[in-house]
């Protein structure tokens, strides 16, 4: 029954009327000089506005955004009993950030975008277990290859703007085939901003490996009194002192909407 409500869920949203590209949208991107795309969905009125249709539907490597969804995967399959629950221990090596350097969970662990963490949530997960959850999602095009630990960072495991917001659209309601309490942690643990008349949930990624152009990621929805906004952000990204325009170019769209101030 659950999986017969999310295929009509997902088909609903499938053959919403997108019009016209969002003219406000890409004024944000051409005065910037920003090359991607920028989908976002409207719930209380079935609206999608986006920037670069052809870009929304082209799948990329998830990098650091796919962290939303395995930590949901690993909490279904209780290799965690609890988003709390301290699972990985720093053994000492190198890391790239002074903030992976240590034991953590996966309430720290998703804000710090702790890869070697991740990792090892995968590993645990196995191929099987991790297979059945991105069926169980219609994750992109499913793929993990042969590489548990990094099949989201280096592919072959890729997703598009659109299909993210689908999937985020259905997560903000708990409407997703796991079980509530799992989805409720991993809306707690994605909340970046919360103020009194909104609340924005929301992960970054970037792809800089086995791809010609490195891709940066926002990903993320904002809930107000009355509504919820999904979106999905990627942009073309080569240095990382470009991240910021991730987040500056969402707040700029709300901003321009009054959704946040």
């Amino acid at each position: 029954m659950k999986k017969f409500i999310l295929v009509m869920l997902l088909f609903m949203f499938s053959i919403i009327s997108f019009g016209n590209e969002n003219q406000f949208m890409k004024e944000i991107f051409e005065r910037r000089g920003l090359n991607g795309t920028f989908v976002v969905y409207d719930l209380k009125n079935d609206k999608i506005d986006y920037y670069n249709l052809d870009r929304a539907n082209e799948r990329f490597y998830p990098a650091s955004s796919f962290k939303i969804f395995n930590t949901l995967i690993g909490l279904e399959n209780g290799i965690v009993k609890n988003v709390d629950e301290m699972f990985y221990y720093y053994d000492g090596s190198k890391v790239f950030l002074d903030s992976w350097a240590k034991d953590s969970n996966l309430r720290y662990a998703i804000k710090v975008s702790q890869v070697p963490a991740y990792k090892k949530l995968a590993r645990e997960l196995g191929k099987e277990r991790m297979q059945e959850g991105l069926n169980k999602l219609n994750y992109g095009n499913k793929e993990i290859g042969s590489e548990i630990d990094k099949f989201w960072l280096e592919g072959p495991l890729k997703i598009s703007a659109m299909e993210q917001v689908k999937l985020l659209n259905l997560l903000s309601q708990s409407k997703l085939p796991f079980k509530l309490e799992n989805q409720e942690q991993v809306k707690d643990i994605t909340i970046l901003e919360k103020k009194d008349d909104f609340i924005l949930h929301g992960k970054t990624g970037w792809a800089t490996d086995n791809i010609v152009v490195p891709i940066g990621w926002f990903v993320g929805w904002i809930e107000t009194s009355d509504n919820i906004y999904s979106f999905a952000i990627n942009l073309d990204i080569s240095d990382s002192k470009f991240l910021p325009k991730r987040e500056e170019v969402v707040r700029e769209y709300f901003k321009n909407i009054n959704v946040i101030k």
